[in-house]
């Protein structure tokens, strides 16, 4: 009999570990409702620590619409038995959750109900964003009108999309990340004869391929475990226009069944055994060069060649810095609105900045750029270098001379000489020439080495020691 007493312990230990390796939910309650089971899968599902649910009844922790919609609690007062049931419910921290369960009482071995169990899985996040995708999504609202840009490499990309709203080909569209490729893409849309129709735009980055799938195709009630009649992004587009961002970064063979679909015109939904005709008109992108994505086997070319009848080019924002001043007063003009400010603009300096920088971020990094160092400013203050982010400031420290005060003395001036009132322009052109002449001295006249210390390219060097007419030489 001792040893027997001293084998429960490690039974009971062995029977928690088992329920926790078990890949689903599972809730036991008792007969007054209260929980006595509760596994790891289960606390993971619901976002609980098991101590906040054990030994608590189920409707102090958990919100139904009523009592009557726990099924737990239907199993033990009515002894329901629900199999592949989906449930939505709240826990009590508000969180939504919804499952797929399995449901049924536990009897005595004379019937009586002594309790009720729950064996869950978990679809929150699909059910979330099925219903996210199903909701009516607003239509474009950019227009060719709201591109900002004049230099020639981009007025070009712009004609060359304008023409792509005569038809309904498919167009491809690539540039780096933050070049505006939806704002083409909307442009496009809203430039055809689908203006009037559905756009829809899905990230294929943001999500798993088999949760792509039915987002983009559709699904039918019972082809997998608590699927719905569900219409896919192709059937809620049709007559309109469907943006896929990063088409790329699809798998090789939901890539062979959307070429399928953009061939045939028609769409299957997942479980379904019948196909659905689609008029939709297809602009995908990608940010990279598509030829480097098909050598990567990122691409495939059957699918390149289909989606590229049009194909637009992006040029990054390093390639067109004389659109630069627009884009910064369009940004600036943007904020000001929205934060109640006054600011004017950036300082020369930050001009300058600005048109050495590489932009990696593109357009998008410029306009985090201007709203970030609007967070950081007086009502009507100019934006200077002290405004910019550190990892651009560390980038070019020469233009820290730009900070300097009027009233200070410029950097070689005598000690004797007497204050003369001048521009902010001519102290910060005085105060430039002096330090270029210091880092030129310290680096023995080797404009090389003067431009790598002062983080500016020898070209930008150069043009500044013929701008003040510093002799390199002496």
């Amino acid at each position: 009999m001792a040893a027997k007493e001293r084998m429960l312990p490690k039974l009971d230990h062995i029977y928690h570990q088992l329920l926790d390796a078990v890949d689903a939910g599972i809730h036991i309650v008792d007969h007054e409702g209260i929980s006595i089971v509760y596994n790891r899968k289960m606390s993971e599902i619901e976002d609980m620590d098991k101590v906040d649910v054990l030994h608590r009844r189920i409707m102090d922790i958990f919100m139904f619409a009523d009592e009557e919609e726990s099924r737990l609690m239907l199993a033990l007062r009515n002894g329901d038995v629900r199999k592949n049931a989906k449930q939505t419910y709240f826990n009590y921290k508000g969180q939504e959750i919804t499952t797929i369960n399995d449901t049924f009482p536990l009897r005595s071995d004379g019937g009586e109900i002594i309790g009720a169990v729950e064996i869950a899985k978990d679809i929150t996040r699909l059910e979330r964003l099925t219903r996210e995708n199903a909701r009516e999504k607003p239509d474009a609202k950019f227009t060719f009108d709201q591109i900002i840009g004049k230099s020639l490499p981009f007025l070009e990309v712009i004609e060359n999309a304008k023409r792509a709203t005569r038809t309904t080909s498919s167009v491809l569209i690539t540039g780096e990340t933050g070049t505006g490729k939806e704002l083409f893409a909307q442009s496009i849309h809203n430039g055809s004869e689908r203006s009037s129709k559905p756009f829809i735009s899905q990230n294929c980055a943001a999500l798993p391929d088999t949760l792509i799938e039915s987002i983009l195709f559709g699904t039918v009630k019972g082809a997998f475990t608590g699927a719905s009649e569900h219409p896919g992004l192709f059937e809620q587009a049709d007559g309109g226009t469907l943006m896929l961002d990063e088409i790329n970064s699809l798998s090789a063979p939901l890539q062979a069944k959307l070429l399928r679909a953009i061939q045939e015109k028609t769409i299957r939904r997942i479980g379904d055994t019948k196909d659905r005709p689609v008029d939709v008109r297809i602009l995908a992108t990608v940010n990279e060069d598509p030829l480097v994505s098909m050598n990567n086997n990122h691409l495939r070319e059957d699918l390149y060649y289909r989606l590229s009848v049009v194909s637009i080019v992006i040029p990054p924002l390093r390639k067109r810095k004389d659109d630069l001043p627009r884009l910064v007063e369009h940004f600036t003009a943007k904020y000001n609105h929205r934060f109640q400010l006054a600011v004017p603009g950036v300082s020369q300096g930050v001009m300058e900045l600005f048109a050495e920088y590489d932009w990696p971020g593109n357009v998008r990094e410029l306009e985090h750029m201007i709203e970030g160092a609007m967070n950081m400013i007086s009502y009507d203050e100019e934006i200077d270098f002290s405004h910019l982010p550190p990892h651009v400031r560390h980038k070019f420290p020469l233009y820290a001379t730009y900070s300097f005060t009027p009233s200070a003395p410029a950097p070689g001036a005598g000690q004797g000489e007497k204050k003369t009132n001048r521009t902010l322009q001519s102290f910060m052109e005085e105060a430039e020439r002096a330090y270029i002449e210091e880092i030129l001295e310290q680096c023995e006249h080797n404009v090389t080495q003067a431009a790598k210390e002062l983080g500016i390219s020898r070209q930008s060097l150069q043009y500044r020691l013929k701008k003040y007419e510093i002799n390199k030489h002496q």
